[in-house]
């Protein structure tokens, strides 16, 4: 290929992708800047077939997108946009090997687990069911919340299972794994109220069509509807479990404890959640303290040594 041979490459990978790669637009639409921008760059570098680039022309880029401010989330999908392109032409014998191959793309923060507040969770748990349906979505957010359930456990989850009695829940996690999990009294009032009107023929606490359990997917539905009649954004099936495990160390539960009630393998695992608890006293602090630069009339700004920490 020669002449505008790399802008050529990228049209045809660009058509392949609206033809038959599968990808949604916003996805060809992104590849199609990404490629724009480094096929740019090559040419800079007097770069001006694909054949022509190598693997340190991929990591050059890369680090002068970090170092012009684009976000490491952003530079990570430029090189996965770089890859699939020299992989398809690859794949056509256009190139014989793909030099962003071996190519890592940088490190991206860790997020912390989202959770919503205490008062939050109650106005989910009063506002969100609602209709014929109330009962059945109010025992799955009570259960998801005071039990810190996996949502897959949740949906397997069969009566069998489940102690009223004495509180208690047995679950099978990943690798089917056994714990004893307990349950508040709300969940216990809720399942009770749930188990009244449900019909238990198979054998699942919250059955789905036929014989089988309620699909995963149908909880996500029951959670994010539930957060709609709330008013709150954002709420999924897995912040009810990050909320469980927050406000249980908020109350001074002990990490250890946490950790089996969560069916984590590692403590590590587990004490991510620690990281929460401390944002959200130190922003608590902030806010509350008239010492902390929240903003009043004393406050002059950047002056302010704690303003720093926000």
């Amino acid at each position: 290929m020669t002449g505008d041979a790399l802008s050529s490459a990228i049209d045809i990978f660009l058509k392949d992708l609206r033809s038959g790669r599968g990808r949604s637009g916003h996805t060809t639409v992104n590849y199609a800047v990404d490629l724009s921008q480094f096929a740019e760059y090559l040419s800079g570098l007097g770069v001006e077939t694909p054949g022509g680039v190598q693997t340190t022309h991929v990591r050059s880029f890369l680090r002068d997108v970090v170092g012009f401010g684009y976000a490491r989330s952003s530079a990570a999908r430029k090189l996965s946009a770089i890859k699939s392109w020299f992989r398809f032409l690859q794949e056509r014998g256009e190139i014989s090997r793909n030099p962003a191959g071996g190519v890592r793309g940088p490190r991206l923060p860790s997020r912390l687990p989202r959770a919503i507040s205490r008062e939050e969770m109650n106005l989910l748990l009063e506002k969100g069911p609602w209709g014929d349906d109330a009962p059945r979505d109010l025992a799955v957010l009570e259960l998801m919340y005071g039990s810190g359930l996996r949502i897959a456990e949740t949906a397997s989850l069969k009566w069998e299972q489940v102690d009223l009695a004495e509180r208690w829940v047995r679950v099978f996690g990943k690798g089917e794994k056994e714990r004893l999990v307990p349950m508040g009294r709300y969940s216990v009032r809720a399942l009770e109220a749930w188990r009244g009107v449900s019909a238990q023929g198979s054998g699942f606490v919250f059955p789905g069509a036929g014989e089988g359990p309620i699909t995963v997917r149908t909880l996500h539905r029951v959670v994010r509807r539930a957060a709609a009649r709330a008013g709150l954004s954002g709420v999924t099936p897995h912040v009810l479990r990050h909320s469980f495990a927050t406000h249980m160390l908020e109350g001074g539960a002990n990490l250890r404890v946490l950790q089996e009630l969560l069916g984590h393998e590692s403590l590590v695992t587990t004490q991510k959640y620690l990281r929460i608890t401390t944002e959200q006293l130190r922003r608590s602090y902030t806010l509350a303290h008239p010492r902390a630069g929240n903003g009043d009339e004393n406050d002059e700004g950047n002056d302010d040594p704690l303003r720093s920490q926000e």
